[in-house]
């Protein structure tokens, strides 16, 4: 019953435009940077970041910048434009009461609802990924490319290094839409829970730059969105993953456990 639910619920998001609009910056904005940097024909080869200063020699760097430059907003943005619209968009259109009066159990609905949410999450990251591999590659060749560790790397090890970057972006992102899923379900208000998932993590990077509250910017969720950057050093860095791993689960994990349990309460002669 779940994976029927789940497969619902991916056909119902494909049939909405939000759905279109996260993907759609997400392939726009790597196009529109390496059509930039073609016209521009200048590289800043003294630029701070070694992936940057590589833009012209590899193709390959361009999906590691592009998901730097991506992972702060955009990316969370795209997540949370679905994860906040999953419940709260039904609960609006009133067909949520629908589904809760059919004898299915409520927490496979959720489970799908959430696993969808996910799921959209995880191809926003891996198709800007897709798109800025491609036009790199395209317009700067299959060349090798030098890490965070200044180790030269080959051409095919890069590409699954940008892969497996691109696999542990996923553990914050995926916590941006439980949190937003979350709030979806709470506020039964798409705008809402969407401005309020990206709200939430704006504000922790606030808190983050408050003189005297330096000891907690490690456990701030904002702060694991560059826990790939130990994957692109030499030996690995496995303990900025290991420890976004367990701060992202402590969001995640009481954000979809309440988000449950206040799905399985809903009222159903309220909505």
């Amino acid at each position: 019953m779940t994976l029927t639910a789940y497969r619902w619920e991916l056909r119902k998001l494909i049939s909405q435009k939000r759905t279109y609009l996260g993907l759609g910056l997400v392939i726009v904005l790597p196009l529109f940077f390496v059509i930039f940097q073609n016209f521009h024909q200048r590289h800043d080869h003294g630029a701070d970041n070694i992936f940057a200063s590589q833009i012209g020699q590899s193709g390959l760097a361009t999906p590691v910048l592009m998901l730097l430059f991506l992972s702060v907003f955009m990316l969370p943005l795209a997540a949370a434009l679905v994860a906040g619209d999953i419940v709260a968009a039904e609960d609006g259109n009133g067909t949520l009461k629908t589904i809760l009066t059919r004898s299915v159990n409520r927490g496979q609905i959720f489970a799908a609802k959430a696993l969808a949410a996910m799921t959209y999450a995880t191809i926003a990251v891996f198709l800007s990924a897709l798109v800025a591999t491609v036009g790199g590659v395209a317009s700067w060749g299959f060349n090798h490319v030098v890490t965070y560790s200044g180790t030269v790397v080959s051409a095919p090890e890069a590409l699954l290094l940008v892969f497996a970057a691109n696999s542990v972006y996923l553990i914050p992102l995926l916590t941006v839409a439980s949190i937003g899923v979350l709030l979806s379900t709470v506020t039964r208000n798409s705008a809402a829970a969407v401005v309020g998932t990206i709200g939430f993590t704006i504000v922790l990077l606030i808190i983050a730059q408050i003189p005297g509250l330096e000891g907690i910017r490690p456990y701030l969720l904002h702060e694991q969105y560059e826990n790939w950057h130990g994957l692109l050093r030499t030996p690995t860095d496995w303990a900025p993953i290991w420890h976004s791993l367990w701060v992202c689960a402590l969001y995640a994990g009481p954000a979809l456990f309440a988000a449950y349990l206040v799905f399985l309460r809903r009222d159903v002669a309220g909505g």
